[in-house]
């Protein structure tokens, strides 16, 4: 039967939330062995999509078939004994269990003692099958997170998944661990499993994906065989216009002076291994410095030392000639953009309009005699949701029910729209859609062109370029090179984040 060939199909799938149509009867079909990718903007309603089909949102309306037979799941066990697997944007790990513990856990067992050895014995044989290696016993939260990535997908495809789905894969992965998920993927769908890889790097989407699906504002928009497409036709479907990074105009700012001023930096990551070595810098007022490098070498540390969030062993850090010796609270003095957005810049049960004022909830006009100002709180994230066009009913919508887009342009509101003197963004634009990546882009550069130092921070080679007046490449916690950003060559920024220093002309 023609309904045979695919592995999932899913109808006229309607999710309404109160005042929010998230899936307006939008149906997607996957083929057997086939990758299908899955676009849109933040927001769109590929999540939620997801979440349907792996039973954590039930449906409004809409059909599930599997191999062509209705399923009602209604739960994530339900899915996965229909063999469904999902692997998380934000990963689902206990990271004080060790990588075998996590695997097995939640799989119904008839021996009253638990035998790891023989799961041990299955995760090896799919480690090497797929070449996702990983430490049965190594304890998950001392995994770098490209790591925790594989065993996600080792999770899923220990359960015997036939339908495997891959929220915003690569968003947390170097480049190379990105073409190792590609080679993984090639290498599932041999074995007749379908994955549904949801991406808003096009790049990337063109070149593991079969056809693809775009979404937009909840409305299904169309698919498309990928040997058919292209980025700007995938780019205008999904957000309904071009868009493109190119070189943006340097700084023109006339009254340069320096802002963050490091002088022989060192710091030590959570292991005690050295993570800053004799770093030195300095960040002028209006120009954006952009930091390459491979994730993992020192970048998340030197933005916690400069935020007063983690210590330095030796060496100074100042801010205006203020020295940084521990958090700094003032939103006028520093504006931080932290790496993670959901552990890191938000508080996820509390409502947008308190994550809004949680640098300067006790200052005026937020509170008055140390008594909260409800209106005046309130009314002032309206303001911050209009001006940063964050998509939700209202300001008081927990900030954990938003997209991922929309939680960032939260942290970003209330980051920089104090204007600090220094900005510190740490891959501000990751895991974001074509549309808020611009947006971001926009607004750094409006930082800087009103006269902000800002530090960028990405793993985003090409927006590196884009967006930087200067450039340093970062290598095992130490500077290899500095480069400008007008005349940067992407060859040479390559060979410096794998450890070849820059040449000092005479």
């Amino acid at each position: 039967m023609e309904e045979n060939r695919y592995a999932l199909q899913m109808q006229d799938i309607t999710v309404e939330f109160p005042g929010v149509i998230a899936n307006d009867h939008v149906s997607i079909d996957c083929k057997k062995g086939e990758v299908l990718g899955l676009l849109g903007e933040n927001g769109a309603g590929k999540t939620t999509l997801m979440n349907v089909l792996y039973g954590l949102r039930p449906p409004t309306s809409g059909k599930i078939f599997l191999d062509g037979k209705e399923v009602q799941i209604s739960s994530p066990y339900e899915a996965i004994e229909n063999g469904i697997g999902m692997v998380h944007q934000h990963f689902k790990l206990v990271d004080t269990l060790s990588v075998i513990e996590n695997v097995v856990l939640g799989i119904k067992e008839k021996k009253q003692k638990l035998d790891l050895e023989p799961a041990k014995k299955r995760l090896k044989e799919l480690c090497e099958e797929y070449q996702l290696y990983v430490d049965p016993d190594e304890i998950v939260w001392r995994l770098p997170v490209g790591k925790q990535q594989w065993v996600e997908i080792l999770k899923a495809l220990y359960r015997d998944c036939k339908v495997l789905i891959l929220d915003e894969p690569t968003a947390v992965l170097t480049p190379s661990e990105s073409d190792h998920l590609c080679q993984a993927i090639r290498q599932i769908i041999k074995k007749g499993c379908s994955v549904i890889f949801i991406s808003h790097k096009l790049r990337e989407v063109m070149d593991i994906t079969d056809r693809i699906t775009v979404i937009r504002d909840g409305k299904m928009i169309g698919t498309i065989k990928t040997s058919d497409a292209n980025q700007l036709i995938l780019a205008e479907m999904m957000v309904g216009r071009p868009i493109s990074i190119d070189r943006k105009p340097r700084s023109l700012y006339p009254q340069s002076e320096p802002v963050l001023e490091m002088h022989n930096v060192n710091a030590v990551d959570e292991r005690g291994i050295p993570a800053l070595r004799n770093f030195s810098l300095t960040v002028n007022s209006g120009e954006i410095v952009g930091v390459a490098g491979v994730d993992g070498n020192g970048q998340r540390e030197l933005a916690e030392c400069i935020a007063g969030l983690r210590k330095i062993t030796s060496g100074s850090i100042s801010i205006k000639g203020k020295p940084v010796t521990g958090v700094i609270a003032d939103p006028s003095f520093l504006g931080f953009i932290p790496e993670d957005r959901q552990k890191t810049g938000l508080v996820l049960d509390f409502s947008i309009a308190d994550n809004m004022i949680i640098k300067d909830y006790h200052e005026k006009p937020f509170a008055q005699k140390h008594m909260l100002q409800y209106k005046t709180i309130k009314k002032h994230a309206r303001e911050m949701i209009r001006k940063y066009h964050i998509k939700t009913p209202s300001e008081d919508v927990k900030v954990r029910n938003l997209s991922g887009g929309n939680q960032q342009k939260v942290v970003i509101a209330r980051e920089l729209d104090p204007e600090p003197v220094l900005d510190i963004a740490s891959h501000p634009t990751r895991g974001l859609d074509l549309g808020a990546v611009a947006n971001v882009h926009e607004t750094l550069l409006k930082e800087r062109n009103r006269g902000a130092a800002v530090l960028f921070i990405s793993a985003e080679l090409q927006e590196i370029m884009a967006l930087s007046d200067r450039i340093i490449v970062l290598f095992n916690g130490e500077i290899m090179g500095e480069l400008d950003g007008e005349s940067a060559d992407q060859n040479v920024i390559g060979q410096m984040m794998l450890g070849q220093r820059a040449e000092v002309k005479e």
